[in-house]
């Protein structure tokens, strides 16, 4: 299976790039008021507004730096509906693929509790690579809030 690598800090992490829909160079985000710092905003692709998180924010607690290897990545999720969304990913060093069996991921051997996005690991020569999955990175309740339709009258 077909992997985007992806660091936060020194660790590598995978996204499964059936997942993906496109890998764009960063763009102008419109900020959403009282969110928690983790959500960066949102932008319009394609007619229609996109959250985005920041994976480093989300995860290491500080902004993703700026670099020309950090992309947005944009991935669909299914939400407990069933209903199909896209949502936005600021990663840092996402610019190569990386081929792994899905079958040599294993359980990290650490509860990962209400941090369901992290998922098993694998390792190579140059250690550890844990699976995100996107479907997780939102936790329901914020889920809720960034997929109501807001659209007015």
């Amino acid at each position: 299976m077909l992997f985007l690598m992806l660091h936060l800090g020194d660790d590598r992490y995978v996204l499964n790039t059936g997942q993906i829909s496109e890998i764009l160079p960063m763009v102008h985000l419109k900020r959403v008021p009282q969110m928690p710092p983790a959500v960066a905003g949102m932008f319009n692709y394609r007619g229609t507004p996109v959250p985005v998180v920041d994976l480093a924010q989300l995860t290491l607690g500080r902004p993703a730096q700026s670099h020309l290897s950090t992309r947005l990545v944009l991935a669909s999720y299914a939400d407990a509906n069933g209903d199909t969304h896209q949502l936005g990913m600021i990663a840092e060093r996402a610019t190569d693929t990386i081929r792994l069996n899905p079958m040599d991921f294993g359980p990290c051997g650490i509860a990962s509790g209400e941090i369901g996005y992290l998922g098993p690991v694998t390792a190579d020569a140059r250690g550890l690579i844990q699976w995100l999955d996107p479907a997780k990175i939102l936790p329901p309740l914020l889920q809720a809030q960034l997929s109501t339709d807001s659209s007015g009258p």
